[in-house]
């Protein structure tokens, strides 16, 4: 199942995520690039929600609308889905996501906030029903069980087991998955000691990404539109040849060493 617009038309391959700081005008210079998915972790007063109300206005069918939250209770979702459809004058969400499920969560409450996603989605209040995890366990039962329409996970050039089940089983399963944390954080674009040659730039993390068959997106989120501008040429940039894809794997291999540092064992 691809991921379309209310018009029908497909999702972009790049994804504009919201952060703080962002400068003003980045929808806009997406918008115009191409880009029709944007995502927040929040509908408060930040310049992604900002700048996206009269992009809205104008294009709400041509646009996707992603957000979602961290938590479970069935009565803090019922608020928060009135508080994006008041905030953005929207009626219609097009993916919600139950956000960074992890295995500290009740497997049997996120079954339940899944089942409620479901009937806002049988009734046309949201179009997809969304779940996020870095943890890929929890990502193959959400595969198995088909207990989403989108998958959000984590992938880049150091974290790659997702290759070995999560993925083809998202594509199996025809879960469309869109990708975070492409540049781990902004880590990947940083020279180890021991890479001779440049490390890769945003577009590159971007474009291994896109690589994989199973993810239909990647998100970016950009503090400036000049980082925004150089990320956009993902867009029009060719496929990722294999040997390019051998070169950043041994840079990933290099990254991630022995994967026991406080960063992959928070995110493991």
């Amino acid at each position: 199942m691809d991921i379309q617009t209310i018009q029908g038309n497909s999702v972009s391959r790049l994804g504009l995520a919201g952060q703080q700081p962002m400068e003003s005008g980045c929808v806009d210079l997406a918008w115009q690039a191409g880009v029709n998915y944007f995502f927040s972790y929040g509908v408060g007063d930040n310049p992604i929600i900002n700048d996206l109300k009269p992009l809205l206005q104008q294009h709400r069918e041509s646009v996707i609308v992603a957000t979602g939250s961290e938590k479970r209770e069935l009565n803090h979702w019922r608020e928060y889905l009135e508080q994006v459809q008041q905030t953005l004058d929207i009626s219609t969400i097009d993916i919600l996501f139950a956000e960074y499920v992890s295995p500290a969560d009740d497997w049997q409450q996120v079954k339940a906030l899944a089942d409620q996603l479901y009937r806002w989605k049988s009734e046309g209040v949201i179009r997809y029903v969304g779940i996020t995890t870095h943890n890929r366990a929890i990502a193959q039962q959400l595969n198995q069980e088909s207990l989403c329409d989108v998958l959000m996970h984590r992938y880049n050039m150091a974290h790659r087991k997702a290759e070995e089940t999560v993925l083809p089983m998202a594509e199996a399963a025809k879960i469309p998955v869109v990708a975070f944390t492409s540049t781990r954080w902004g880590t990947l674009l940083q020279k180890p000691t021991d890479w001779p040659t440049a490390p890769p730039t945003a577009l590159d993390c971007y474009r291994f990404g896109l690589s994989q068959p199973a993810i239909q997106l990647v998100l970016t989120a950009p503090k400036t539109r000049k980082e925004l501008e150089a990320n956009l040429a993902v867009l029009k940039s060719p496929p990722m040849s294999e040997q390019e894809a051998v070169h950043w794997r041994q840079f990933g291999d290099l990254v991630y060493g022995n994967g026991q540092d406080s960063f992959e064992t928070t995110w493991p």
